[in-house]
């Protein structure tokens, strides 16, 4: 299926590995010009560079000039953009319950998983209505409709996001389509690294993030987390005129984890 991608310009945020590299790698092979934006970069990304139209400018998305540095950086290089997504985000499990979550904690969750995300739209948009077919497409969390105690500032900043991006699809309406996807547990570091979730929660309850990460793929009735790759399949249909009349929906990847309607 073409996608009818090729010569757009985009914006791809957290996108040195996993779901972002997997997206900035998919839209590039579309023959997509895409700005990267990271806070440390990586190898994977500079291969990309080297060999696709693909700009990593290494930027830290959580201060407030940030993702205005990063939408500014890819209107000098690019003259435009025509596609947004919005992946940068990070979680780091509170197991101590409720009480012990600081006001530094909530801080940190709501810059990275909301407000990273709010002020790279509020730069983007200006452009973005200016082309057609513009698309915003936000890498939420099954969270945001799925609170966990256990990451409790995550899951109130990824129900932000989403209501954020729902209501930003009715203001924008047919000039900019806004759509947010979210996944279950995704094979990326957030779950798998060394200081991600299995591990966390592992040494916590003393035993191996093996065991954890087994037990949380049994939860989803394909018994598996989702592949970075499959999230980048669907953001990139979102992106495209494949899916013009669709905005202001959420897409679920989750191997069938939420069991509700």
């Amino acid at each position: 299926m073409d996608l009818h991608l090729a010569g757009k310009v985009a914006v791809v945020t957290g996108a040195s590995k996993g779901i972002g590299l997997a997206i900035t790698r998919s839209l590039a092979a579309e023959g997509v010009s895409v700005v990267s934006g990271a806070l440390k970069g990586s190898a994977e990304l500079d291969v990309l560079a080297d060999r696709k139209s693909v700009r990593p400018v290494l930027v830290d998305l959580t201060t407030p000039d940030g993702p205005a540095t990063l939408i500014a950086e890819a209107i000098s290089a690019f003259d435009g953009i025509d596609i947004l997504v919005n992946n940068v985000g990070a979680i780091r499990p509170r197991l101590d319950g409720f009480l012990a979550v600081t006001d530094d904690d909530w801080d940190w969750a709501m810059t990275i998983n909301f407000f990273a995300a709010v002020r790279t739209i509020r730069a983007a948009l200006p452009h973005l209505v200016n082309r057609d077919g513009a698309s915003i497409v936000t890498i939420s969390s099954v969270n945001a409709f799925l609170p966990d105690p256990s990451v409790i500032d995550y899951s109130a900043a990824k129900g932000a996001l989403t209501n954020l991006c729902k209501s930003l699809s009715q203001e924008y309406g047919g000039r900019v389509r806004v759509n947010t996807i979210s996944p279950g547990p995704v094979q990326t570091d957030l779950w798998l690294g060394d200081d991600g979730v299995a591990a966390t929660v592992a040494h916590a309850n003393g035993t191996t993030a093996a065991t954890v990460a087994r037990q949380a793929a049994a939860e989803a009735p394909t018994g598996r987390f989702t592949y970075p790759q499959e999230v980048a399949d669907l953001a990139l249909f979102l992106a495209s005129n494949r899916a013009g009349n669709t905005t202001g929906s959420d897409f679920r990847i989750d191997g069938g984890l939420v069991k509700t309607l």
